[in-house]
């Protein structure tokens, strides 16, 4: 016995982490072969103690694995892509179901989503003010420093000032604003290249330079959640970056794409205004969204919780910044996403003059 108890001890501490994944049975013969050679009762009974405790052990390892930041993340719930909250109807975007294979390997139906990159929930511009006695009306908006600036005639005039830069000089004697006036010009302008005599001019691309752009995005319709998040670049995913550089898809079918590069466009002396909505166009994306400003349709929330407007490209939902009673959540991640009972694993945009809507993925994306 006192030969017996000592091997039965090193045989119990010497399995590893691995012993929770082999059946309790198999530690079971493991023990009773050894008991065996003993031949003793007694020897039997401590053998019935020892694989109950054994059992016991494993349950509470397993409970204690719950709490554990793996278990909670496999707890999370997330709702699927409700395909009937797109305005499908105005002919703007399209939906149909679709064999994916998602950034993780997992094989399943994405929605594949066609949309000609023209909201049909709202006008798109102006952009540009033609002249610096313009209202507010006459042109969009500017992204600077988290705030958001009318761009009016005021603004354009005080270029000089607002960027301490006397080499801003956007308008003539008149107080006529220099802005771009064909495609081709916006095409150059738009240009990372653009040449210096497209200095000084407000950048504006018109919807008529976009009649034969489509797009087509591919979005799991269950999303699927992954243990480590995808974060974007600031902008276009970098070289060898598999991370897709679109953060998602309004429900009108306009893109949510990655910040506008405005430090370039500023470098070379122009300006590309947004319109009021937070969108503006180039002749590739078709009219595109940078900044979330409340125009474009939206679901809202029986519970006042803040109204869903789009869906990220991992399928999870993008709710608006400010719930029903102007409240931001408090509790948002690095993605800036959170949970509650209701929606699941969700995100909320950014504000608009932040230049951006969301950080990262928390799913996987289709590839």
């Amino acid at each position: 016995m006192d030969k017996i108890v000592p091997n039965l001890l090193k045989t119990i501490s010497n399995l590893n982490s691995e012993m929770m994944e082999i059946k309790i049975e198999k530690i079971q013969r493991k023990l009773y072969s050894k008991l065996l050679m003993s031949n003793s009762k007694i020897q039997m009974l401590g053998f019935v103690i020892l694989t109950t405790g054994l059992i016991s052990c494993a349950s509470c390892s397993s409970d204690d694995s719950s709490t554990t930041d793996d278990s909670e993340f496999n707890e999370l719930a997330v709702l699927e892509v409700n395909a009937n909250y797109f305005t499908t109807g105005e002919g703007s975007v399209s939906l149909t179901t679709v064999p994916c294979t998602l950034s993780d390997g997992t094989e399943t139906d994405c929605y594949q989503i066609v949309t000609t990159s023209t909201p049909s929930d709202h006008s798109m511009g102006p952009w540009c003010p033609d002249n610096i006695a313009d209202d507010t009306e006459a042109g969009g908006i500017w992204l600077e420093s988290g705030e958001v600036y009318d761009v009016d005639g005021e603004f354009i005039e005080n270029m000089a000032s607002f960027y301490n830069d006397s080499n801003w000089l956007m308008y003539d004697e008149n107080g006529d604003i220099y802005v771009t006036d064909s495609e081709e010009d916006c095409i150059n302008a738009a240009n990372p290249n653009v040449g210096e005599e497209y200095e000084n001019f407000c950048v504006e691309c018109l919807p008529s330079y976009i009649t034969d752009v489509s797009q087509t995005f591919l979005i799991p319709i269950t999303p699927v959640l992954q243990n480590s998040p995808a974060f974007f670049a600031t902008g276009p995913g970098g070289p060898g970056s598999n991370v897709p550089s679109t953060r998602g898809i309004a429900l009108n079918g306009v893109e949510f794409s990655a910040p506008a590069p405005t430090d370039r466009i500023l470098g070379a002396y122009t300006l590309a205004p947004f319109d009021d909505a937070g969108g503006h166009i180039n002749v590739h994306q078709g009219y595109h969204y940078h900044a979330a400003t409340g125009y474009s349709t939206k679901i809202e929330q029986e519970d006042e919780h803040s109204a869903l407007f789009g869906y990220a490209l991992d399928g999870i939902g993008i709710y608006e910044l400010l719930d029903a009673n102007g409240e931001a959540p408090t509790d948002l991640d690095e993605l800036r996403g959170h949970t509650d009972d209701v929606r699941g694993y969700h995100y909320h945009v950014d504000e608009a003059g932040n230049n951006n809507f969301i950080n990262g993925l928390k799913g996987a994306y289709a590839i």
